[in-house]
């Protein structure tokens, strides 16, 4: 039996397999709004099978994009086209996540697309970024203006404003954005972080705000409901932040109630040069599950079902986030479960004619 596709329940929630939809940027909204692409680009997962579909990240703050053109929910006016989102993935037996961040000083950025790197400027469009300290993520990037306390306490709010928008939408599970680089990476990072005041300085202080802003989530979103945190593990350079520092925020994390951390890397510093291969991240994942005692979700070029399997199956982590290999293919639950003899997926009674070449073919095939 497939461990990857059986059922996993946190909380009261129960998610219909371990196949995470990792939260990607499309870089396709005006003014944050939801619209068609992502309707079809998260709809068309949610009928791939995946049981847990995340949205990209969603600022908390129109400043807090990455780009001018990322999804946002920092208004009323935004919950509405993220409802029609959240109805279809349910409607497909799967489970609608949103993830909420805020990009910090690497906000105001191009869409990657474009070929241009750097920061936008406001004569072009863009905005001056913020973050913890006025240290430029590298040349290219606008030095950010620093937070005072007052906009700390602003951030924070910001957070849990969007994650009650978020629970209006529908979403089932909310994820708190503290990795690749953003503003509350950037205050855990000693790279990123050189302030003097409680948010500075000493391990305690650099996660002060993302103990804050996740005790805040936790508060107003439903007992029953889960919240996940995803963190970079490490930062891949000398003197950053590192896969012990990780595991003593997990410990820290698991009281305030958080139920899974979903365990990435990198993203703080522009020189880091990090390892990749298959797998290359599920050891921070099992290390932060073996000695936070949490569950956890690994991520990075798992590409491969009996791959995905052995994870699972070796107790590295308790659910499996795909990015790329989704883009490539919407349906790999569904060919997973192929491929791992579960025989438990059901195809879209639209497609299931397509699914087995040697039925016979019938009048209603002709017509296609």
């Amino acid at each position: 039996m497939s461990l990857l596709l059986e059922p996993f329940t946190v909380r009261q929630l129960t998610l219909p397999n371990r196949i995470a939809v990792s939260p990607m940027c499309q870089y396709s909204s005006t003014d944050g709004l939801a619209n068609d692409w992502h309707l079809v680009h998260l709809g068309s997962r949610a009928v791939g099978g995946a049981g847990l579909v995340f949205t990209e990240a969603t600022a908390v703050t129109a400043d807090g994009r990455i780009t001018a053109q990322d999804l946002g929910l920092w208004n009323d006016e935004q919950i509405e086209p993220l409802q029609r989102i959240t109805r279809f993935i349910t409607a497909q037996g799967a489970v609608p996540g949103i993830q909420l961040a805020h990009a910090g000083r690497k906000a105001s950025t191009w869409r990657p697309w474009l070929g241009k790197h750097g920061s936008v400027k406001p004569e072009d469009g863009g905005w001056v970024p913020v973050g913890p300290s006025p240290i430029a993520f590298d040349p290219q990037h606008t030095q950010p203006a620093k937070l005072d306390e007052e906009q700390i306490a602003g951030v924070i709010q910001a957070f849990v404003a969007s994650a009650r928008r978020a629970l209006t939408a529908g979403f089932k599970v909310v994820e708190v954005h503290a990795a690749h680089g953003y503003l509350l990476h950037q205050f855990l990072s000693p790279l990123s972080n050189q302030r003097r005041d409680q948010y500075g300085g000493s391990f305690e202080n650099r996660i002060r705000l993302v103990l804050q802003v996740t005790e805040a989530v936790r508060a107003v979103w439903p007992e029953e409901l889960p919240v996940f945190v995803r963190v970079s593990a490490t930062d891949w350079v000398e003197d950053g932040w590192n896969p012990d520092e990780t595991v003593e925020l997990a410990r820290r994390f698991r009281t305030l109630g958080v139920d899974l951390i979903d365990v990435s890397s990198g993203g703080t510093a522009a020189n880091a040069e990090i390892p990749t291969g298959p797998g290359y991240q599920t050891r921070f994942a099992e290390r932060v599950r073996k000695e936070s005692e949490i569950a956890t979700g690994t991520v990075g070029m798992i590409t491969e079902p009996a791959q995905a399997e052995h994870i699972l199956r070796t107790c590295q982590a308790d659910i499996i986030f795909l990015a790329r290999e989704l883009l490539r293919d919407p349906y790999w639950a569904l060919h997973a479960d192929d491929d791992l003899g579960g025989h438990k997926a059901v195809w879209p009674a639209q497609y299931q004619r397509a699914t087995h070449r040697d039925q016979p073919i019938h009048e209603s095939d002709l017509r296609d």
